[in-house]
């Protein structure tokens, strides 16, 4: 079943494989910047084309005219510009993002398998979880050049890091300029050495507001240990579901870096061939993001705790990576 809602066709078409919490709200998003035409797949008859429909409907309101297709036929995503693929079963309360690598990797070789039928020439932004073992059976499947497939999680995760930051330091979020990277899970790294305020060291602002560096250093652990269990934090609090909003919205930001070529350092879950010490895996790194996908990861210095921090990360994503089952 199809059901689509009329806008002004021809646009260049954007696929959300998912039609969950996410997608629907990534979908809204994407139909409020008028990015392109917007394809609903989900494998639940009704979810896609209802959410397609809804949204269709405050186009009015909200000023967009483009087409909305809701569908559960693959075929329907054809010649998509990119694709973002956010099917999977989400965290429950007590699970980790390595409890679900079993169901969901089966999800994501259905699901990466029909990407490289219908979209050939797309550009794929992963979400599912656990996130990096999933956009590596992603791209391992597809067999697309790395460049075209990608994860979405250090954008998200950067964007909980700034924004705890500029809770703690009383000032506008928009003035902190911090980055997460390494694995999307409890062994992420938060980038603390080059976490500023329009240039000024957060340490600095916290050691001045707290005076004593002990402290500043005491306060800015319990952030990055809030930054790494943010996920489940929201999980723990929703008790049935998980994250959307701040994933939808990070997901966007990433949608329209490719689509507008805007050439964005963006922290992204992107494969390494020897880039911060990481040799063929897909890790959270910093990288220009344009039309290409990828354009290049963008390497700099760290200091000794955040090497050593990386350098766990790395091996917990080699652990997750090579446990994938044998036969995807």
């Amino acid at each position: 079943m199809k059901e689509e809602h009329m806008g002004k066709p021809g646009k260049r078409k954007i696929a959300l494989i998912g039609s969950g919490n996410i997608g629907g709200m990534l979908a809204f998003f994407a139909a409020q910047r008028e990015l392109g035409d917007v394809v609903l797949f989900d494998i639940v008859d009704g979810m896609p084309q209802g959410k397609a429909l809804d949204i269709g409907e405050s186009a009015a309101i909200d000023d967009f005219d483009i087409k909305l297709t809701g569908t559960s036929n693959y075929a329907d995503l054809i010649d998509a510009k990119i694709v973002v693929i956010t099917a999977g079963v989400p965290r429950k309360p007590g699970m980790s993002r390595d409890d679900l690598i079993e169901i969901n990797s089966k999800i994501m070789t259905e699901v990466a398998i029909n990407v490289r039928t219908y979209c050939p020439d797309a550009i794929v932004i992963v979400v599912s979880n656990p996130l990096d073992a999933m956009v590596t059976l992603c791209q391992r499947i597809t067999g697309f050049p790395a460049n075209r497939v990608m994860g979405m999680a250090g954008v998200l995760d950067s964007s909980r890091f700034e924004t705890f930051l500029a809770w703690e330091l009383g000032v506008s979020v928009r003035d902190i300029n911090a980055m997460v990277l390494g694995g999307h899970g409890d062994t992420m790294v938060p980038i603390v050495g080059t976490a500023n305020v329009n240039g000024v060291p957060v340490m600095d602002m916290l050691e001045k507001k707290y005076g004593t560096a002990e402290k500043a250093k005491e306060v800015m652990d319990a952030i990055v240990n809030r930054v790494a269990k943010a996920g489940g934090e929201i999980v723990g609090l929703l008790k049935n579901g998980s994250a959307f909003s701040s994933p939808a919205s990070s997901i966007i930001e990433m949608v329209e870096a490719v689509l507008h070529d805007q050439r964005r350092l963006l922290p992204v879950c992107a494969l390494c061939r020897g880039e911060f010490n990481v040799d063929g895996y897909y890790m959270g790194v910093p990288a220009v993001i344009g039309r290409n996908g990828v354009e290049r990861i963008v390497e700099f210095t760290l200091n000794d705790e955040e090497w050593d921090g990386l350098k766990r990360s790395y091996e917990a994503v080699k652990e997750l990576v090579n446990s994938l089952p044998n036969d995807q």
